[in-house]
């Protein structure tokens, strides 16, 4: 299987994960753990692994973040392994040319590390967009960055 088939598998599961129950269809624990080691189990397969090109390099980083962070396990080393990833991040984040992708890379590390540097490149990458002509993809890189921040400001304004 091609990296990118193995990396758009994590993606999926990480994704149904995240949205498991949001129906409103009920949530075993069984099904529930099954999926999260899953997650976890293709994240560690992924980890060792690096891109051919600096876009399958930042998918796969994407990838990557989003699994470690959505499953409830670990083993005492995912923390450390987020931060291998970042890494690779912050190389990959200045080969790659101003897209979705980029910005996708950008709003995930800045949910992870909260810097607002990341949060700044993404908006002038989003305000490059004709805002009319929005995929959903777009609109959920969007989401996410405006979400992310205005968590921030609420735990701010509780401080």
């Amino acid at each position: 299987m091609s990296l990118q088939l193995e990396i758009d598998a994590l993606n999926a599961l990480t994704h149904k994960l995240l949205h498991l129950g949001l129906d409103g269809t009920p949530i075993y624990a069984d099904s529930f753990s099954a999926l999260n080691a899953e997650v976890y189990r293709q994240s560690e397969l992924l980890f060792p692994r690096s891109g051919d090109t600096p876009e399958e390099e930042a998918s796969l980083c994407i990838a990557l973040l989003r699994g470690y962070g959505a499953t409830i396990y670990d083993y005492g080393d995912k923390e450390q392994k987020k931060q291998s990833v970042l890494d690779r991040s912050w190389t990959v984040l200045e080969q790659l040319s101003t897209s979705l992708l980029k910005c996708k890379l950008l709003v995930d590390c800045y949910s992870e590390v909260l810097e607002e540097d990341l949060a700044k490149e993404a908006y002038l990458i989003i305000s490059s967009w004709d805002k009319q002509s929005l995929s959903d993809e777009w609109k959920e890189v969007i989401g996410k960055l405006m979400s992310l921040e205005d968590c921030l400001c609420k735990n701010h304004d509780l401080e």
